[in-house]
């Protein structure tokens, strides 16, 4: 997943703890708009779309990729439907996941990923890529030493393994949603569309761990996510070490090898083993 150069950081309140915890993550997250709640200014509130919006009416996603189809002929001179759809499928889930997994990494609080309590903000101009991600409710849940557990939005955990699985089955709701609304739309299986939920899981926490400048840290809260292949996800954690640092093995296809004088991504599990 691509996204811009520049963090804006934003948010209605910071006086929730959730509300706080994002805008710590967002302040080491560069790539993103990672904000609570959205803008109260109309014309920007109008670039955001509540992700139930869009598992609610599918021909969102139709619109969406009519978009990307326009700019890839600009670049590319083509625009294979399936390439349209890899990379809605990737950048949709991805930005889901990587709420999840800052709040995990930066404060081992997990948010509710309930379609309607999270909203995206796609590029208005150029490439139509996910550019911001908001979070829309208070509720979140935490460990027994959070300093807000007492809080009334919170939900307490018995310990880290529970915490990491109540985010492997709020994302997993969230993914099944979007596979069961964006699915019929497109000529992708169940399969190829569950192993993308499962590379957005997994490079979550580790992308996190990345921009909090522990990457180690971050490759071990995704074998906490994905410990082994737990369904409907269709592996576990393939993070692994090499002479060069950490990589995995994508379990999906974002199709972008098929665009004209395209080649596979190194992490493609058409190239990788």
């Amino acid at each position: 997943m691509t996204v811009p150069a520049r963090v804006r950081a934003r948010t209605t309140s910071a006086t929730t703890p959730v509300a706080e915890s994002l805008l710590r993550a967002a302040s080491r997250a560069p790539h993103f708009e990672l904000r609570f709640g959205l803008p109260v200014d109309q014309a920007e509130r109008a670039e955001w779309t509540t992700c139930a919006e869009f598992l609610d009416e599918p021909q969102r996603f139709d619109v969406w990729r009519k978009s990307l189809a326009e700019w890839l002929r600009e670049q590319y001179g083509e625009a294979p439907d399936r390439t349209t759809a890899g990379y809605v499928m990737s950048w949709y889930l991805n930005v889901v996941g990587v709420l999840g997994g800052l709040l995990f990494h930066t404060a081992r609080r997990v948010p509710s990923l309930r379609p309607a309590d999270v909203a995206l903000r796609i590029a208005p101009e150029g490439r139509p890529h996910t550019v911001g991600v908001a979070l829309l409710t208070d509720d979140f849940a935490c460990l027994p030493e959070d300093p807000a557990g007492n809080h009334p939005a919170a939900t307490v955990v018995a310990d880290e393994n529970a915490l990491a699985a109540l985010l492997r089955t709020r994302f997993a709701a969230h993914a099944a949603g979007f596979v069961g609304s964006f699915g019929p739309t497109v000529r992708l299986g169940r399969r190829t569309l569950w192993a993308a939920a499962t590379d957005a899981l997994d490079s979550a926490a580790w992308t996190a761990g990345q921009l909090c400048g522990d990457e180690t840290a971050g490759v071990m809260d995704s074998a906490l996510l994905l410990p082994a292949k737990l369904d409907p996800f269709t592996s576990a954690s393939t993070l692994k070490a090499t002479d060069t640092g950490w990589t995995r093995r994508r379990e999906s296809c974002c199709f972008h090898f098929v665009l004209p004088n395209a080649e596979a991504c190194g992490t493609c599990p058409r190239v990788c083993s």
